[in-house]
């Protein structure tokens, strides 16, 4: 399992402004916050960060009608959900002085969304990216996720694999397992020469 908490993340150029407004928090200028970016580049481990800090309750779907839902909400990439009920969500979240952290790969004002009041309300949240990784960020990308396989990679390696993908979470992850899975099969450590 992942370790997600606040000092396994690693603060870069690509995620400075994101983990300010974490920080900043309960003080953000409306009560929802919306961090976006591509996929793997940390948004779900920021959400981690924000519910430890806060209390939030993560939900993976919309509370039942006249259920009061949580003073503070996580939602993880909730675009599917029946807008109505997001809306109401939205309303109830505000109406009660609560906060709402929403991680997506687009910022909400960008979604499709066919109900008007719910289309307002989203592009009222406050979005903030997180951006493609540089090399260094990447180094410390994949010795994270080597860390949380068990496996002890020194920086040569991760320096030499990072100049050589391609500039993206997704692509550091993607090779992260593919080297795993070739020390596991040749029951060797993980080196240059793996």
């Amino acid at each position: 399992r992942p370790a997600l908490g606040s000092a396994d993340f690693v603060v870069a150029d690509a995620n400075r402004d994101a983990v300010a407004w974490i920080d900043r928090w309960p003080d953000w200028p409306a009560h929802a916050l919306a961090i976006h970016g591509p996929q793997g580049c940390g948004k779900t481990h920021l959400a981690y960060v924000w519910q430890a800090k806060s209390g939030a309750v993560a939900l993976s779907e919309p509370p039942a009608e006249g259920v009061t839902p949580p003073s503070r909400v996580v939602l993880d990439e909730p675009r599917g959900w029946p807008e109505t009920a997001f809306l109401h969500l939205y309303n109830a979240l505000r109406e009660a002085g609560g906060h709402l952290l929403i991680a997506s790969e687009i910022p909400p004002a960008r979604w499709e969304v066919a109900l008007p009041d719910l289309a307002s309300r989203l592009a009222s949240i406050p979005a903030v990216a997180l951006s493609a990784p540089d090399d260094e960020l990447l180094v410390w990308v994949m010795a994270k996720q080597f860390s949380d396989r068990g496996l002890e990679v020194n920086d040569d390696v991760l320096r030499y694999v990072a100049s050589r993908i391609e500039r993206s979470f997704a692509a550091a992850a993607e090779m992260v397992d593919k080297i795993d899975r070739a020390a596991l099969a040749e029951q060797r450590k993980v080196t240059l020469a793996l």
